[in-house]
């Protein structure tokens, strides 16, 4: 088997520092379906919170990512990213184990929710941008969409089982010692992840003299600005991230419940069958890589992301009728969000020059993160104005037309993550092309 570069690819199976990683990171995933769960629970069941209340804890846990450019540029000048990663890993574990410690002593509060929201969410920040200097020097350049085939298989497996398995631990232990169960998934992520040896430059070698910090964030959003691959990407993603938020879960939910009269039983049903779509996504990236290009992979998924949210608000009929919209929307949605989420993560790896990795990843989140909550907002606004239905046909269409970033781009044009293939298609603006793992 080949690689999305054409050279021969090694079998990540028998990569042991690969799978090791690997295995850290999908325990971590199926402990964050916990937290997902248990996190608003804690806030309503023990705490009265309100819906206003709810909606700022998770607003709470992406607002780390508008910070995200300022602090890519400061992971940058680091030269363990690994240790970054791992110090990540340990301060969500501490954070989260205070939520037991103080539900034992009755001392839980929604401030102390609000805290753990930020602090776990500007952790995550740090760990997501040092991980793109990381993954390039543990995976070699010919398994790069196999590895985030593989990734990305362990987070949809998490978004079919997690909410499941949170449940039963939510019920048997309550919510806040069911965080204990997220807090040791971290605590495993970070011992496997010091145990995976990756050639990093030794210590000094980056220097911590040289630009400020916010001429470095700067760069970074400059060399995004004025990459023809990052570029469109960017604005295809923060486009289709900001409509798909638009819809968002929660008035997905609201309006099988209100619009569709589904029972709650019967949409976690529904969107569970549904989400295997984006397992099944994630397997079959790579022969579809392969078959597509990688380029046609990334615009055929920017349309299957977003556009089956039509199928959903066109549902009507009997309750298996629009059961069966909703699931049919919920996995091809996932089936296309792999489409785009594997290709595009493996071709920022292949165009992003290693000296500028965490300062793009910092920028690149800024944008792409934080235009979420707006979209989140503007759902809400609509949905009053409007209604449900009108609301996620809006969401439908304007993601769908995100694909228009790409298609006068050089992206439809690239086949492979070969070197000599890109640097024909969108030239060397961006790999540096030096060896990192043969």
């Amino acid at each position: 088997m080949n690689g999305a570069d054409g050279t021969p690819a090694i079998s990540l199976w028998r990569d042991r520092w690969f799978t090791r990683f690997w295995a850290g990171n999908s325990v971590s995933q199926f402990g964050d379906r916990i937290t997902e769960l248990a996190l608003p629970l804690i806030a309503v069941g023990a705490l009265n919170a309100s819906a206003n209340q709810v909606a700022w804890l998770t607003a709470l846990i992406w607002t780390p990512n508008l910070l995200a450019i300022l602090l890519g540029a400061w992971v940058d000048q680091q030269a363990r990213k690994r240790r970054l990663m791992i110090l990540a890993d340990l301060v969500r574990a501490a954070v989260l184990l205070s939520l037991p410690a103080a539900y034992l002593l009755g001392a839980v509060t929604l401030t102390q929710l609000y805290a753990v929201a930020l602090l776990t969410g500007t952790a995550g920040v740090l760990f997501n941008t040092a991980y793109p200097p990381f993954f390039v020097r543990l995976v070699p350049r010919a398994s790069y969409v196999d590895a985030n085939s593989k990734l990305s298989a362990s987070r949809s497996v998490s978004y079919v089982a997690g909410p499941a398995i949170g449940g039963v631990l939510v019920q048997a232990l309550t919510a806040p010692v069911a965080i204990v169960a997220d807090a040791l998934t971290f605590l495993a992520s970070a011992v496997l992840i010091s145990r995976v040896p990756v050639d990093e430059p030794p210590k000094g070698a980056t220097g911590t003299a040289g630009p400020s910090l916010v001429r470095r964030a700067r760069e970074g959003l400059a060399f995004v600005g004025g990459h023809p691959v990052l570029r469109v990407t960017l604005g295809c993603a923060a486009t289709v991230n900001f409509f798909t938020f638009v819809a968002g879960s929660g008035l997905i939910v609201l309006f099988a419940s209100r619009s569709l009269g589904l029972s709650a039983g019967t949409i976690g049903v529904a969107l569970g069958l549904g989400a295997t779509g984006a397992l099944l996504g994630a397997v079959c990236a790579p022969s579809i890589s392969r078959r597509l290009g990688v380029g046609r992979s990334i615009v055929a998924g920017a349309v299957l992301f977003p556009a089956p949210i039509a199928i959903a608000a066109a549902a009507g009929g009997p309750p298996w009728l629009s059961a069966g919209a909703l699931a049919a929307a919920e996995f091809l949605s996932g089936f296309g969000v792999m489409m785009f989420d594997v290709n595009l993560n493996s071709l920022q790896a292949s165009v992003i020059p290693d000296r500028m990795r965490s300062r793009v990843a910092g920028a690149y989140s800024t944008i792409n993160y934080g235009i979420r909550p707006v979209g989140a907002v503007a759902g809400g606004l609509l949905a009053t104005l409007v209604g449900l239905r009108p609301t996620l046909l809006i969401a439908a269409v304007g993601g769908a037309l995100s694909v228009l970033w790409l298609l006068p781009s050089p992206i439809p044009r690239i086949r492979s993550l070969d070197p000599d293939t890109l640097a024909d298609v969108v030239g060397d603006a961006g790999d540096d092309k030096r060896p990192l793992r043969q």
